[in-house]
């Protein structure tokens, strides 16, 4: 019986076979070579990477919560309009999976509710006060919807960190990127999370916008990690930053930034500041701006 060779195949068949991976590798190359030309990197969201002793951007947490109840309309209006170049805040989800600003998985601390944030739907949340805890002057402020908040930050020339807060499916991940389209505010908006999930999936549904890691500890190199998930930045504690120094340069080395949450003393602020990180988000911004200025050395 005859061996099926080389020979056994017809010249056209192997002129098909030659033009098919062909088109498959340039596909391939114009893929890869579109997503390389839209990323997006540390340097273009934060500026300038920092170097020991340099002046870090200020993000004030929650809003402006130094002076109005955080994750409120009124603290985000504070903060935009305040020293700190990107404001921070936290996004969940509602029963009917209506994205609202809110930290805590329960209501009452900041406001008149009871239970868990998503067992209400967006009109049962609306309704809540969300103001009286903080202050007589806010009584009646309610919880923002992402959209509304959206709306405020496209008026601003100021940036955004937005918490993506418990795991987010790709789907769930489409409708705050439908948000962010529909308001024009791509360029302004940073999208971070804990969830291992939630930042897999923003690979797949949101690849070329800018995003963050959230991380309690660092590990001695943090780089194959940060390559891993597709993030421009580490997002993690002062405390993780004095334990693995290197992790920083590592982090710069490669092009890629480092912020510290949540800081809100002098001491930290120094900490931090010596190792170079490029932002920090505080809850008393005007007075991190304040210390900047006044220690700053002007290099």
């Amino acid at each position: 019986m005859k061996k099926a060779g080389l020979g056994a195949f017809r010249p056209t068949r192997v002129k098909s076979v030659v033009l098919a991976v062909t088109a498959t590798a340039a596909l391939s190359a114009v893929l890869i070579l579109g997503s390389v030309s839209g990323q997006v990197y540390a340097a273009d969201v934060f500026g300038t990477l920092r170097a020991p002793g340099d002046v870090a951007f200020i993000a004030g947490h929650r809003g402006d919560r130094s002076l109005a109840p955080e994750n409120t309309m009124p603290a985000f209006e504070l903060a935009l309009a305040g020293p700190m170049a990107f404001v921070e805040t936290d996004v969940q989800l509602s029963r009917d999976g209506v994205p609202v600003l809110f930290h805590d998985v329960t209501l009452e601390r900041t406001t008149n509710g009871r239970g868990q944030v998503s067992e209400h739907t967006a009109a049962q949340l609306a309704k809540l006060d969300a103001g009286t805890w903080y202050g007589a002057a806010y009584a009646g402020t309610r919880i923002p919807t992402l959209d509304q908040f959206l709306a405020l930050l496209a008026t601003s020339e100021k940036k955004a960190l937005v918490e993506l807060k418990f795991g987010w499916s790709a789907e769930q991940l489409r409708g705050v990127v439908e948000l962010i389209n529909r308001h024009g505010v791509r360029s302004q908006v940073v999208l971070q999370a804990f969830s291992i999930d939630t930042l897999v999936n923003l690979q797949q549904v949101a690849p070329q916008f800018p995003r963050v890691m959230l991380v309690r500890e660092l590990p001695a190199d943090p780089v194959p990690m940060a390559r891993r998930f597709g993030v421009l930045a580490l997002a993690t504690t002062a405390k993780a930053v004095a334990l693995a120094p290197d992790a920083v340069t590592r982090l710069h080395r490669a092009g890629l930034g480092v912020i510290c949450y949540t800081l809100n003393s002098e001491d930290t602020w120094s900490e931090v500041r010596a190792h170079g990180v490029d932002g920090i988000i505080t809850d008393i911004p005007s007075d991190l701006d304040a210390w900047l200025a006044a220690t700053s050395t002007g290099t």
